[in-house]
């Protein structure tokens, strides 16, 4: 403290304020599973169709001071913990997706552009990521809320990506007579708990 004794307790006050004041906390959040959700729809000639993610892992940090920004995101799904409920849907899925090669699909958050505060805890967030399906990486843009509750982070949001962008043929069934749509929605609501 000697290199502060020359200082006025005034100026010395100030500077320590403008040092705690200047403090960023930052803290890493990780994905929970079992509250957390995540919900893949599209259409085919036949019908609209969707599948539910069952495995996905993940984490978020997530810096706080005066303002909050986001750091990282990070989320894996399993290839195979799409299930929609029908084992022929399923099995033309993990095909589409090459499962036997690429086991995971991915997203990391690489930039944040924007974020809007909505109300005292929730905020709006527009970044952009990239996104790996079959091994093919795009950077994808989106706009997420996120809610800070209880000690969790709640990261919600809805994409739209088309399957061929990232080389994958859409599915199709009965020799080729029922064909699924290029388009498809990603809906998310996923819970991060303090590591």
């Amino acid at each position: 403290m000697q290199l502060f004794n020359h200082l006025p307790k005034k100026s010395l006050l100030c500077t320590i304020a403008f040092v705690i004041s200047a403090v960023v906390y930052s803290q890493d959040y990780k994905l929970d599973n079992n509250t957390s959700f995540m919900k893949i729809e599209g259409t085919s000639s036949l019908h609209d169709w969707h599948i539910d993610v069952e495995k996905q892992t993940g984490n978020l940090v997530l810096e706080q001071s005066e303002t909050i920004s986001v750091k990282e995101i990070n989320l894996t799904v399993e290839s195979e913990s799409l299930k929609s409920g029908k084992s022929r849907m399923d099995k033309n899925t993990y095909k589409a997706l090459e499962t036997d090669d690429y086991k995971k699909i991915t997203f990391k958050l690489i930039k944040t552009s924007e974020i809007k505060k909505l109300s005292d805890n929730t905020y709006e967030l527009i970044g952009t990521g990239e996104l790996t399906i079959v091994g093919n990486t795009k950077e994808v843009t989106m706009s997420l809320k996120l809610e800070l509750k209880d000690g969790k982070v709640l990261l919600s949001g809805k994409n739209e990506i088309k399957m061929t962008d990232f080389g994958v043929e859409p599915p199709t069934a009965l020799l080729g007579t029922i064909k699924t749509g290029d388009a498809i929605t990603i809906s998310y609501k996923s819970t991060f708990k303090i590591k």
